[in-house]
């Protein structure tokens, strides 16, 4: 099949995050499978849920991973020109939910696949493919505990998320978490007989804004923008009327840390505030949604060289959105960013790739193995 060909049947698979992806996961078997690689599916916690790991070429010396997510986000938006779940060509695009973010990625590497058959390489190929990397890397984490058991460890990682095929060094990490404050009900005429969940919630984003003016005066990182790490509240909900003191409110916090920073030690201070709620009576719930660690290559590591060889550029030094590489890098993989499309189609009605994008991501992974079989 063509990259183009197996788009569409990538797309055809409405594989929303959070959601079953036994359909998509038996699609890319198959194609993996006819081409010769060895495949295992590693069901996830969830039950419902499945990572793909596959390999062409020997799993006892070290290769290179190329790791894509089989998940897209919601195509919710109203302004869709056609069916999200439908590949749709116009001219040199490619319409449809997931073709930037990243099955476009996912297809190229897919298409490849014969002809690195037929390479007989002596260094592998492996594909990792996760899903609900949208809701914060969730599945990668145990696709990465389970490779020891797949292979030798790989020499490098290459994740294809959109950047144009530049490649790209380095983002900052990041860890979300929503609070919860349970209070006590009543008439707002008598405030002294209740808790009110909102006053004990403003506490806590009093914090945040605390937190987040304070974490603006550095360290700082010059790759990044800001360059500094940041802290924002994104959401808040609570209370039913308006004369009624409201028993709960929730909010949802996110820090983004520059490199050499734990995302999740940016959340403490305000979890510490939360927390303290509960010796007024108050029921304080924290639960973490998202975690990962920031993404740092060094300018002159090997597989910076070899993307600058394979791409004829030199590798851009950061972005600001979060991937899955500074996990692989946290497991001791050395990871870089490169794959088609353009992150700024993403997540928005009529996401598209070029045909043109598509065809050189293709031809960059077959380069890729041609330095694998020398």
């Amino acid at each position: 099949m063509t990259p183009e060909e197996i788009l569409a049947r990538l797309v055809g698979f409405p594989s929303v995050v959070g959601r079953p992806n036994a359909e998509i996961v038996a699609f890319v078997r198959e194609v993996c499978e006819a081409a010769g690689a060895e495949v295992a599916v590693l069901p996830g916690p969830e039950g419902d849920r499945a990572n793909l790991f596959a390999t062409i070429g020997p799993r006892d010396v070290p290769g290179v991973v190329l790791s894509g997510h089989m998940d897209v986000v919601p195509a919710g938006e109203a302004d869709w020109s056609a069916d999200p779940f439908t590949l749709r060509r116009d001219g040199d695009r490619l319409y449809g939910r997931g073709t930037s973010d990243m099955k476009g990625f996912l297809a190229a590497v897919l298409a490849a696949l014969p002809r690195l058959r037929a390479m007989k390489l002596k260094r592998p190929i492996h594909l990792a493919f996760s899903y609900d990397e949208e809701a914060g890397c969730r599945g990668v984490p145990h696709l990465i505990a389970a490779l020891p058991g797949l292979c030798a460890p790989p020499e490098g990682c290459i994740v294809g998320e959109p950047s144009g095929l530049k490649a790209i060094r380095a983002h900052k990490g990041k860890a979300a978490a929503r609070i919860g404050i349970g209070g006590r009900s009543g008439h707002s005429s008598r405030p002294d007989l209740g808790l009110n969940a909102i006053h004990a919630m403003a506490e806590v984003l009093a914090a945040a804004a605390r937190q987040a003016e304070a974490l603006a005066a550095g360290p700082f990182d010059p790759r990044f923008a800001p360059p500094y790490s940041s802290l924002q509240i994104g959401t808040i909900a609570g209370g039913q009327a308006l004369n009624v003191i409201p028993e709960t409110c929730t909010a949802e916090i996110e820090a983004r840390a520059v490199a050499g920073v734990d995302p999740l030690a940016l959340l403490q201070p305000v979890r510490e505030v939360a927390e303290a709620l509960s010796s007024r009576g108050f029921a304080v719930a924290w639960d973490v949604l998202s975690h990962y660690p920031a993404l740092s290559l060094g300018e002159d590591a090997p597989l910076a060289r070899l993307l600058e060889e394979l791409t004829g550029e030199v590798p851009l030094p950061a972005v600001s959105y979060g991937t899955e590489a500074g996990l692989y890098q946290a497991a001791g993989i050395a990871s870089i960013i490169c794959g088609p499309g353009d992150i700024a189609r993403a997540h928005r009605a009529d996401e598209y790739i070029e045909t043109d994008e598509l065809a050189a991501a293709t031809r960059l992974v077959v380069a890729l193995g041609e330095r694998l079989a020398a």
